[in-house]
């Protein structure tokens, strides 16, 4: 792939590199205090209970409701995970897909905020575009390791 500056492998690079410091940010910016004592998971629990689908009220209901402090500890390592996992590029495929299926709940949750969409869609179409671009090819753990040829 011909490109001006860097490599075509070297841009899908910059976007995983990208979308985990944007994961980063999401774990960084959130009030540990009040989001590990379940503030996190009352908001969204709030959220769920109005949502016009069915599936994501009962879904909301039967998984996380029940534990709020362990699934508020599971969100906010999930990101912090994907974060750190991206941008030194370790297990990168499976980061790709658990940031896409992450951003995914979260675009299907807040399906009503426009406000959150376009994060959740675009956070969903880099994880997508690095996938398939293979972007753990430069400047990562796993091709160092030769872990995903």
């Amino acid at each position: 792939m011909q490109t001006l500056w860097l490599s075509g492998a070297e841009w899908f690079a910059v976007l995983r590199i990208g979308l985990g410091l944007w994961w980063l940010e999401s774990w960084r910016h959130k009030d540990k205090k009040d989001w590990f004592a379940g503030g996190g998971i009352r908001w969204a629990a709030g959220i769920a209970e109005k949502h016009r689908w069915t599936v994501v009220r009962s879904g909301f209901d039967l998984v996380v409701r029940p534990r709020p402090v362990a699934m508020a500890y599971v969100v906010a390592y999930a990101e912090l995970a994907l974060g750190l996992g991206l941008i030194v590029g370790f297990l990168t495929p499976i980061a790709l897909i658990c940031g896409l299926v992450l951003s995914l709940v979260y675009l299907v949750l807040m399906i009503h905020d426009v406000a959150e969409q376009g994060q959740n869609l675009m956070m969903a179409l880099i994880s997508l575009v690095a996938l398939l671009g293979m972007g753990w090819q430069v400047w990562s753990l796993d091709s160092v390791l030769e872990l995903f040829p």
